[in-house]
């Protein structure tokens, strides 16, 4: 009864994902491509993150 009340972890690192995702994308336009890389890396250790989560509540 009281889960109804608590936060989802994973919507929090969504949004984290999609903002780095577009900084990355921002930053490809402008031609920086090792902030492009940088920005990537980061969206993907955030990823899997997402991913394990998503598998621990799925147990």
């Amino acid at each position: 009864m009281f889960s109804l009340f608590k936060s989802d972890p994973t919507k929090k690192l969504k949004k984290e994902y999609a903002a780095k995702l577009e900084q990355a994308m921002l930053a490809q336009r402008n031609g920086d491509i090792k902030s492009y890389s940088f920005l990537t890396e980061e969206a993907e250790a955030i990823y899997q993150q997402i991913t394990a989560l998503e598998a621990e509540e799925s147990k």
